[in-house]
């Protein structure tokens, strides 16, 4: 007889026997005892059960009333937050119209004095005009006297040439010689004359080249007035457009923060809230966010088959995986690196880094982020900068 027969015959046997023997149904009862509780105890645990739920429910109407007082105080909170906000803002707007008032006196001032620069050019231009009209009379009025006294030469010429014609005959080799020695002088005037036209000529166009060259120093000057006024106009327009920026950043890690306590008292969703951080991570650093939902049918993340949620971050192709909430306690950190290991297990990539973006933070939960090499930040846009600063560095 095998074991398989034997086996058999148990089967078809032992019910029977359990059923009419006393003494194998006290040893059943007997060894189950050993694993299970009989009715009295039984009967035992579940009046413990019983007054353990009625301590609880005492326990979590306590907590109800304490998370009243709560959102009382927090909506005290918000007020408070929200009217220094409004004060801010006021000021912020002030200081605006300030600086347009500054930029529009330091435009005025310009205008003015290029208005000025302008003026002095044209009387400059006027008193050259002038100088030079003068300087044409002058050589007029001197053309003139020496065309009079050509005139008058040759009519002293002719009346000693009358004389010369009647003394002739008396004095013919001395008006010779007074002939030879006029017409000597007559090309000496002739010479003296057109060298002094000469010089006249050249002292013009030297007057011209100097007017030109003042012209132009005039244009060179007036054209770095403008490049300097533009200059400072560009420098005021940066100046102003990088405290907007920082105005927006401002604005934007303050909204993050009321974001993160309205999650975390249930003004907000929390969904709401990473909505919020991601569309600021794309608008603002061109990266790419992705919600993904894996399901870990082996229990590996929570211990039993579960949906894993993940956001990854991607950078021109580089994979980072994060974590946006509005608070992270040290059981969230350790789930959050579970739930890495498990994506990267699962997709066989490794993460170039992983990162939390919360700004509230337990204290414990960083000193845990620091022992797992998980990068921790407060808001979107400290993130977004790293993002970008180790892409560059890269």
């Amino acid at each position: 007889m095998n074991n398989e027969q034997v086996k058999q015959i148990i089967m078809q046997e032992l019910p029977r026997i359990i059923e009419k023997d006393p003494e194998v149904q006290e040893l059943i009862l007997r060894l189950s005892g050993r694993h299970f509780a009989d009715k009295k105890e039984t009967e035992s645990r579940f009046d413990r059960l019983l007054e353990e739920l009625r301590r609880d429910r005492e326990e979590q109407s306590r907590r109800w009333e304490e998370q009243s007082r709560r959102w009382e105080e927090n909506q005290r909170v918000l007020r408070e937050m929200k009217e220094e906000s409004e004060r801010r803002w006021e000021e912020y707007k002030r200081e605006l119209r300030e600086l347009k008032e500054e930029s529009d006196r330091r435009w005025e001032e310009n205008q003015r004095a290029f208005r000025e620069l302008k003026e002095e050019s044209d009387r400059r231009w006027e008193e050259n005009q002038r100088a030079l009209r003068e300087l044409k009379e002058e050589s007029e009025r001197r053309w003139e006297e020496y065309k009079r006294e050509l005139r008058e030469f040759k009519e002293e010429s002719e009346r000693r040439w009358e004389e010369y014609k009647r003394e002739l005959r008396e004095l013919k080799e001395e008006s010779d010689r007074r002939w030879e020695e006029n017409q000597r002088a007559l090309r000496e005037l002739k010479e003296e004359s057109d060298r002094r036209w000469e010089e006249y000529k050249r002292e013009l166009r030297e007057l011209k080249e100097e007017s030109e060259r003042r012209w132009e120093e005039y244009k060179r000057a007036l054209r770095e007035l403008k490049e300097e006024s533009d200059r400072r106009w560009e420098e005021n327009q940066q100046v102003i457009r990088q405290i907007l920026k920082r105005l927006e950043a401002s604005d934007r890690r303050f909204e993050s923060t009321i974001g993160a306590l309205g999650a975390r008292w249930g003004l907000y969703t929390e969904q709401s809230f990473r909505n919020a951080l991601k569309g600021i991570l794309e608008e603002f650093f061109n990266v790419e966010v992705i919600s993904v939902t894996e399901y870990d049918d082996t229990g590996e993340v929570f211990g039993r088959p579960e949906q894993v949620e993940l956001d990854l971050i991607i950078k021109d192709g580089i994979l980072i995986i994060g974590e946006i909430k509005s608070s992270m306690s040290k059981a969230d950190m350790y789930l959050f690196e579970r739930k890495a290991r498990f994506y990267e297990k699962r997709h066989n990539r490794k993460a170039r880094k992983l990162i939390v973006i919360s700004p509230m933070v337990d204290k414990k939960a960083k000193e845990v982020a620091e022992r797992l090499g998980i990068e921790v930040y407060s808001f979107a846009e400290d993130a977004g900068a790293a993002i970008a600063g180790s892409q560059g560095s890269e």
